[in-house]
This record gives structure tokens, sequence and C-alpha cells, in this order.
């Protein structure tokens, strides 16, 4: 597979691309930041989706109770502090004073308890929570308490680290599984809904009323000072467009440029590119594992022999190769939980003869395999054409379907069959953050309940418990080899590598705030 296919919008630069739509703003505004994010936001609902990009947007729209710094270290964020019984078994979790929405009602303990448990239906962290939870109410309107059968130490972590957002209460009280209809914020930005046209842009204005921690800002946590009246995203599929526009002072950043142009940007003296993410994108192939033929864990095994990271990872970086890390397991280098455990079934001589022997004496006949293609994300397309390719040389029955990532992301929650509208594979990164424990959604082992794939393992189940009970960081790193080589047994999906994706942006901006997603506060003009 010639990687070049993946960047044939390049030509458009050399020609003169099409330019942006004209913002609702005039574009010399002093306080207006353009920005083109990865990709498109088609659910501004963060907990219904797990899209990057609803993450993104998330954090400009609400705050959470704790946020993580760059160490992976939970700090408060809308709480004061917080008070354990001895017994760990409860929590009292104290909100700063005078906290409000953006439509100036304040921010209440009820509002955070409605929040919290629409997150726990979803997410992993909180589905545990809810698996240890004896009760949850608010005190008064700023007292929070969590009453817990188990203790569950990592309670800060789990609520800094997953995205989990304060929502009104009317608002949380949706089921996680009904996307929200408004999007009230407790966060530095108000989401403006009657400047959103999915696939065109979005918008967002300064909540004034917001107020930010007296500190400095470090990943999720600290102060988030906002220093722009308005945000606006555009969006643009094409990356030699995005690049156009960047350079003729049409855009201010655009989030993930495709890389092969960032060389013709380095040393312009009007553009920088930095890499502010410090744990980088870990892409996975993901399977159905309801369905055939991803259903037979032996048939997720057989691939294993053939799966070559470089090539996956080579499909993305091209030449500048420290951009890419190979040798990755089941958690991401830098996590404090990546091992060695297993890693000779990814690391040794790659042997397709041995794939297609295993593959035959899974039992596999032929079924198609339904691999989910998006052409707006230049990381997932390129390791779609990999895998796609891969899949043929071994004898699978592929069929690539192409679309853009947000009908992507609609379709990946179909548990049918293929022939039904399902799926049998989708490639996906996740940011190093959110696979850096064995809590981790890719992770998940519950069936029908869990992650996207919808694994099943009640050894990994059982693992994952015990992590969140160790009583130390020895004991969780020793579970974790425990997970990674569970996990190369059952493959609840594949890793094929991890990356670090610098953004690109003009030159005049400056305050960028290291965290594992684009986050808008501290980015200033000067």
């Amino acid at each position: 597979m010639h990687r070049r296919t993946f960047t044939a919008g390049a030509a458009a630069l050399a020609l003169g691309a099409t330019r942006l739509a004209k913002p609702a703003i005039a574009q010399g505004a002093a306080r207006l930041l353009r920005f083109v994010p990865q990709s498109n936001l088609a659910s501004p609902d963060p907990v219904w989706t797990t899209a990057t990009i609803a993450t993104i947007h998330g954090y400009m729209v609400w705050d959470s109770l704790y946020g993580v710094d760059t160490t992976l270290t939970p700090r408060p964020q809308m709480l004061a502090g917080h008070d354990i019984a001895a017994d760990g078994l409860t929590w009292t979790l104290h909100l700063r004073d005078r906290l409000l929405f953006h439509d100036g009602e304040p921010v209440r303990a009820a509002d955070c308890v409605a929040s919290l448990r629409r997150w726990a239906e979803r997410n992993p962290f909180g589905q545990l929570l809810n698996a240890r939870l004896a009760g949850m109410r608010a005190v008064d309107d700023q007292r929070i308490e969590v009453r817990l059968t188990k203790p569950y130490p990592l309670l800060p972590y789990a609520l800094g680290a997953t995205s989990c957002f304060m929502m009104p209460e009317r608002i949380a009280s949706t089921p996680a599984t009904t996307q929200i209809k408004e999007f009230i914020g407790s966060g530095p930005f108000r989401f403006l809904p009657d400047q959103w046209v999915s696939g065109v842009r979005a918008e967002y204005a300064r909540f004034d009323r917001y107020k930010p921690r007296d500190e400095a800002p470090d990943g999720y946590a600290g102060g988030k000072v906002v220093n722009f009246d308005r945000v606006q995203w555009l969006i643009q599929p094409d990356p030699a467009t995005a690049i156009a526009a960047l350079q003729t002072n049409e855009v201010d950043w655009v989030e993930q440029p495709l890389i092969d142009l960032l060389p013709m940007l380095q040393g312009k003296p009007d553009v920088r590119v930095q890499t502010n993410d410090p744990l980088g994108t870990m892409e996975m192939l993901v399977f159905n594992q309801l369905q055939p033929p991803f259903d037979n864990p032996k048939l997720r095994q057989a691939l294993l022999p053939a799966i070559a990271q470089a090539d996956f990872i080579g499909a993305i970086v091209g030449a500048q190769t420290d951009l890419g890390r190979t040798g990755i397991g089941f958690f991401p280098e830098g996590s404090p939980y990546a091992s060695d455990a297993g890693m000779a079934a990814l690391n040794g001589p790659r042997d397709l003869g041995a794939a297609k022997r295993l593959i035959a004496e899974s039992g596999y006949k032929g079924e198609p395999v339904v691999l989910l293609q998006p052409t707006d994300a230049a990381p997932l397309l390129a390791v779609s054409e990999i895998a796609a390719d891969l899949f043929k040389k071994l004898g699978l029955n592929v069929r690539l379907e192409s679309m853009d990532l947000g009908t992507l992301t609609a379709r990946r929650n179909k548990q049918d069959a293929v022939e039904q509208g399902g799926w049998s594979c989708i490639p996906v990164n996740w940011n190093g953050l959110y696979v850096a424990t064995p809590m981790s959604s890719p992770l998940s082992a519950n069936g029908k309940d869990g992650w996207i794939g919808w694994a099943k393992s009640d050894r990994r189940e059982q693992l994952r418990a015990a992590w969140l009970d160790a009583n130390s960081d020895a004991q969780r790193k020793q579970i974790a080899i425990e997970v990674q080589q569970e996990a190369f047994q059952s493959i609840p999906f594949m890793p094929v590598g991890q990356y670090f994706q610098p953004a690109a942006f003009r030159s005049d901006l400056t305050g960028f705030v290291r965290a594992p997603f684009s986050v808008f506060w501290g980015v200033r003009r000067s």
C-alpha cells in the first residue's frame, strides 16, 4: 500500500485550495479564535458518544469535579476538597462557592449527583463505582455524599480523568442512551447551538461568569483562564485546504494537520508546529465480538502473527519516524502500566503463512468482514487501508465501507449482524490518557453492557476490580501485567501502534496548555 494515496489532497496547495466558509464574526476580530478541529462535531453529548471531538467540546462547555494534571494526578477542580471516612466507605465532596451554570443558575450538589449517575451508566470507572455504591445524595447544595459497600480509593482519578462533566440536573436526568437536547454548561465557554451546523461549524462564547481556580493550568487541572471572547470551529475534512487557510491567515489553529504536510510549514515565520499531548494517541482495530466472524476468539488470535505495527504507524507518520511508536501492547508508552508481558506475540518475526494456517484452524468459513473506514480522519483512514490490505492477503472476505467519521461513530453503536447494517471491524484511536489504566473502555469485558466491540471476559473483569482495590502502585502494576497477558488471549482489540500528533497554529498564539486533548484555556494572542 503506497501511503501517498492518503495525501492526494496535497496537490490543492499548489493550485490554490478552496477557501473555508467565512465566519459569522468578522475575521479580523482580535478576540476571535478560528480553529479547525480534527473531525466534525456530529453529536455534542460527550456521555452518549465516546468520540474524541465530543470530549474536546465537553471540556469547553462543562467542568468536572476533579481534573488530572500532566502527571495523571487528580486535583480538585469544581471542588474545594473532600472528606473520607476512616473506613473508606463514605466520601463527602465539597463544591467551591458561587459556581454557576451558563443560564445563571447555581451549580448544586443535586446537579452533580445526577451528572455522576448519567456518567456512570456508560463509563467503565463509573460502572464499577455503581457496583459498589450503597447510595449517593446531595446533603445540601454544597455537599455530595457517596456511600460505598467497598472502598474506592481511586474515586478522584475516576472523576478527573474520564470526562465526568457536571450538567444541570434536568439535563443530566436524560438516560445515557439518549442524546441530550440542551447544552447548558458549567465550564469556561458557552456553546452556541444556533450557530452549530454539523459538517460546517460550531461556535462558542466565553462565559464571563465562570470562576477559574487561582492556580496555573496543568492538563485538565488548575485555572481555566479564557483569553478569547469567541471560538469558532471550522470543519474542513480536506487537510490541504486547512493548511492553506492557516498560511493565508484564514484560520489560527489546525488541530491535526496531515503529518506529510508538516515539513512545508517548518521554518515559516508566521506558523508554528508543536506537540501538546504528553501521552500521544494509541491506534487500534476493534472487533465486533457479538457477531461472526470475530465472535470467534481463535480468529482474533490468528491475526497476531500478521500484525506489523510498523506498517500501520508508518502509514500515518511516514518519514517523520520520531512521531511514531511501535512495540505497543494494551497500554500506551508513557503509561505507568505499559510492560513487555506477552509482547512476543507482536514483536516477533511477522509470519503471514502462520496467520493463514491459524485462520483455517479457527474454522473461518469466508463470512463477510465489514470494515468501516472514515474518510475525514487521516490516521484512521490510513489504519483502515492497511487493515483492509492485510485482511485480503490473509484470505478474509473483507468489504471496505467508507463514510465520514460522524456517520461511523453513530453506526459503530449498532450491535446487529452485517446483513442488518452492523459491522465487523473499525479503526479507533484513543488518547493515551484514556487507555493508560486497566479501567480503559477498550479493556472493558462485560459484553453487551460494555464499550463498542462488546468484549466479554469474566477473568479480565475480575482483574480490573482487583486493580481498583490494590493497596499500592506495585500491586497495580502487577495486576496490569496480568490484564495484558489475558488480553493477548481474548484480544479485546488489536493494538497497532502509537503516534504523537503535532498541531499547527499562527505564530502569534501562545500559552498552549499541554493536555491529552486540545484545550482552549490559557491560549492567547500576543
